[in-house]
């Protein structure tokens, strides 16, 4: 059974909820809204085993539709120039999130996004990100919440390249979603199919991979 906070974070987020069969094109003023950082998101997706649903703006849902026969890299080829967005790309990623994070030992603490020690990536996340510094009070590597809708708030994690491999991504990842959960929303995690080092943090950190996938079209800036 879909958790109840996933299954309000993909209506909020797409429109609709659930899936059907094949590829589904809906339209929804979503779309046209300001995402967590201001930007626009023309189209987003999610697939599951059973099928794709893609969220695009209303008045763009012919169009897409007419690229409805096309094997899927072609599709995600034409979108960005089917919603008006020439230049853009469409991406595809994992998406996987979690109800019970690892019960990892906390790596950091939260600092508000403006903190000038941290790297320029965190700031656009505002409120709060997780880091954890050396000895020192160093950066190290940091968390930070893409607060999509009340009900799903996505992580991004980020070690710095002297930091790696002691295990800090995935003790940072579980610590920031215990608290996305107790704030009552399912924290998301989304990774590059062949990011094969963010597949293994987020695998463990509590966020299995159950075969779903994300798309969406971006600006030159990426996600």
């Amino acid at each position: 059974m879909l958790d109840t906070r996933l299954y309000h974070h993909l209506v909020t987020w797409l429109g609709q909820w659930p899936i059907g069969r094949g590829l589904q094109i809906i339209g929804s003023e979503r779309r046209l809204r300001p995402a967590w950082d201001g930007g626009i998101r023309p189209a987003v997706g999610v697939g599951t085993p059973d099928g794709v649903l893609l969220s695009v703006a209303p008045d763009k849902v012919e169009t897409v539709r007419a690229l409805a026969d096309l094997p899927m890299a072609d599709l995600l080829d034409k979108l960005p120039g089917a919603v008006d967005y020439d230049g853009w790309r469409a991406l595809e990623a994992v998406f996987r999130w979690s109800t019970g994070p690892a019960p990892l030992a906390d790596a950091g603490e939260w600092v508000p996004s403006d903190d000038p020690a941290l790297p320029a990536w965190l700031r656009p996340f505002g409120g709060e990100v997780l880091i954890a510094r050396d000895d020192a009070g160093r950066y190290l590597a940091g968390v930070g919440i893409k607060r999509h809708d009340p009900h799903g708030h996505e992580l991004a994690v980020g070690t710095e390249p002297a930091a790696r491999g002691q295990g800090l991504a995935r003790r940072l990842v579980a610590q920031a979603a215990r608290r996305v959960l107790d704030e009552g929303a399912v924290p998301t995690y989304l990774h590059d199919p062949a990011n094969l080092a963010s597949a293994k943090v987020a695998t463990a950190a509590g966020f299995p991979d159950v075969g779903w996938v994300a798309y969406g079209v971006f600006g030159p800036e990426g996600p």
